[in-house]
């Protein structure tokens, strides 16, 4: 199950809590953050992880960016999904780095991470 374990680094505790539910819902493990040094924890604890969604603007010492450098350190092939609601946030052109504007619904993102980690075709065909 280690292409589905997502790490989640959110400060706000009802969007991370209700995002996780709905990525949970979609059949993703979660791992759950709360800032930059929980997620660097979490991810020395953890085995694979398949791919982190990190808000930008975290408290503490690193932001998302800063984060996602560091956590490229140990794991380089990590694609990171970066949920932001400044509008003035440049993509960094990395190539597995993806973009997700604030405000958005849980259903968009769990959708977006299908799409990225390839299973799309997870949900089966349409019921007719």
């Amino acid at each position: 199950m280690s292409d589905r374990r997502l790490l989640l680094v959110e400060d706000e505790f009802l969007i991370r809590l209700t995002l996780a539910e709905t990525l949970a819902d979609d059949g993703f493990e979660v791992v759950e953050a709360d800032s930059a040094d929980s997620a660097l924890a979490a991810l020395a604890a953890e085995g694979e992880i398949a791919m982190m969604l990190t808000d930008i603007q975290l408290p503490g010492g690193l932001n998302g960016r800063a984060l996602a450098a560091k956590a490229r350190e140990g794991r380089p092939g990590l694609p990171v999904v970066f949920m932001s609601g400044a509008v003035d946030e440049a993509p960094s052109g990395h190539p597995l780095d993806h973009y997700i504007h604030k405000p958005y619904s849980p259903a968009a993102v769990s959708n977006a991470v299908r799409r990225i980690l390839g299973h799309d075709r997870d949900r089966g065909p349409p019921a007719s």
